[in-house]
């Protein structure tokens, strides 16, 4: 099958900026190849996926696996997908100057392997459909399984996906008006294991509605859409918290900046800056099964209830974001405004040696200033939340805001690719004939640019779980979804022209 335009000789097209150009190197098409060759020698189908890369220790450099259950298996296959879809889509955009530059490889070759690639990867997904166990079916089925079907065109993919969502849907609650995260929240300080007493919401439960709105769309069923929309909507009343720290271009917000705000922590006011409310979020919510009203707030993953945690900040403005982009209720399109206007407000006041990748939780004390805890996923989240909503304003003839939000985002990603891209990078090993071949016998090899110097993750720095009470915690990593997010945000730049 030849799913690639015909004019593939053409130089490279990339932008004029260097740091951004790394978005585009060949480390990272080599890096998540020769993860997905070599995982399929531990089981084909993979039985156990890539979470997280030390970056210290007997295990330094190299994938930690989980089980196929957990929620993080879908985003390896998806960024295989992301990866074709860009080969598919923008075949120019590849830069292969690492290695050799007077050779190139066959991208029909690359794109034909990355498809199988991607199948093989995703194929235990399927299983993964009827599960009624998880919210988390969004997370797990459409990174890969959606772009599956929209490349190939093959029914199983779609079919699997109008599964996982009526799944999904069998965990909203008429009466929470909400659908259940959890079952249980079990941690050294905190337990509630009862479900029959308690009614678990997070934060990050707004980007799982991609899968009930695109199900619907597909398939008619406007319930499952309904679903989706009261659940967002049930969130702004229970995990958005209205704050006093706005960069607003109003004579009441200089006063809340005097008034409200320590002198070292004033921000700017922009006068590009949205001029609605801001907002930051509370990560879990534990509401009552048989009311629907709110019982307690608590966090799991960030420093402390009333802390705002970076990536449940970050997974807020990508999935407002894409709720307005289905409903196009402008309430939600507001939201993700106030949201991503607070993060850059916590990111211009953040004390992390003058960086834009933020710090894990916006509010806990720095305890080494010299190396603060950080989550870069949390960055690339963001960044492409924002280069999201950035259009969606733009088609909205909003191009101020629009801009700001692009430039943000370009802003985060460049920091992210100066201070958490790993220094060890990969690269192909092409054979000096045979290139313009079919390639099917040609041997491509992965080898790091320095002998020996390996770190399968594209970035570092990401913090999984730093939470003082958490039972699993870990942090200083690379993690699988910083390096989804971080190649859907080149291939979203790449799609506005950006380059």
């Amino acid at each position: 099958m030849n799913i690639l335009p015909s004019h593939l000789d053409s130089e490279v097209t990339v932008t004029k900026d260097p740091t951004l150009n790394e978005l585009f190197s060949e480390n990272i098409i080599a890096k998540i190849w020769r993860v997905a060759t070599r995982g399929l020698e531990k089981g084909n189908p993979p039985t156990t996926f890539p979470e997280y890369v030390p970056q210290s220790g007997s295990q330094k450099g190299t994938y930690i696996f989980r089980e196929a259950s957990f929620w993080t298996c879908g985003f390896f296959p998806g960024t295989i997908y992301a990866l074709l879809e860009r080969i598919q889509k923008y075949p120019h955009s590849f830069s292969w100057s690492i290695s050799h530059p007077a050779t190139k490889p066959n991208l029909q070759f690359l794109s034909e392997n990355l498809l199988s690639l991607g199948k093989t990867w995703s194929a235990p997904l399927h299983a993964m459909a009827t599960r009624t166990d998880t919210h988390d079916l969004g997370f797990i089925i459409l990174p890969s399984l959606r772009r599956d079907y929209e490349m190939t065109n093959k029914p199983l993919a779609l079919t699997t996906i109008l599964l996982a969502a009526q799944s999904l849907a069998t965990r909203y609650s008429p009466t929470t008006k909400a659908i259940r995260s959890w079952d249980r929240l079990d941690k050294f300080d905190l337990q509630i294991l009862s479900p029959t007493t308690n009614f678990l919401v997070i934060i990050d439960s707004i980007c799982n509605l991609d899968l009930l709105f695109y199900a619907s769309a597909k398939s008619g069923d406007h319930s499952l859409a309904q679903i989706a929309t009261t659940h967002a909507k049930t969130l702004l009343t229970t995990h958005l918290r209205p704050e006093s720290h706005p960069p607003i271009a109003t004579t009441h917000a200089k006063t809340l900046l005097t008034t409200h705000l320590r002198p070292e922590s004033h921000p700017p006011v922009s006068p590009t800056a949205y001029t609605g409310p801001t907002f930051s979020t509370t990560h879990v919510t534990n509401l009552c099964p048989q009311t629907g009203s709110i019982k307690s707030h608590h966090t799991a993953q960030g420093h402390a209830t009333s802390s705002t945690w970076a990536r449940g900040q970050a997974w807020a403005i990508l999935g407002f974001t894409q709720t307005y982009g289905w409903t196009r209720d402008r309430e939600f399109l507001d939201v993700a405004c106030g949201l991503a206007e607070y993060f850059l407000y916590r990111l211009s006041i953040q004390k992390n040696n003058g960086s834009k990748v933020p710090l894990w939780d916006f509010d806990p004390p720095v305890e080494d200033p010299e190396c603060p805890v950080q989550d870069s996923s949390a960055g690339a989240i963001a960044g492409y939340g924002m280069l999201l909503l950035s259009q969606i304003l733009t088609s909205r003839s909003q191009d101020v805001l629009g801009r700001r939000y692009r430039d943000a985002a370009l802003d985060i990603l460049r920091d992210l690719l100066k201070f958490a891209l790993a220094d060890e990078k990969a690269c192909f090993i092409f054979p000096s004939s045979g290139v313009g071949g079919d390639g099917k016998s040609l041997g491509m090899e992965v080898r790091d640019l320095e002998e020996g110097n390996t770190f399968d993750a594209i970035l570092k720095n990401a913090t999984a779980n730093y939470n003082a009470g958490a039972k699993r915690r870990y942090w200083n990593h690379g993690l699988v979804y910083a390096d989804y997010y971080l190649v859907l945000c080149g291939n979203e730049i790449l799609k506005m022209g950006l380059v």
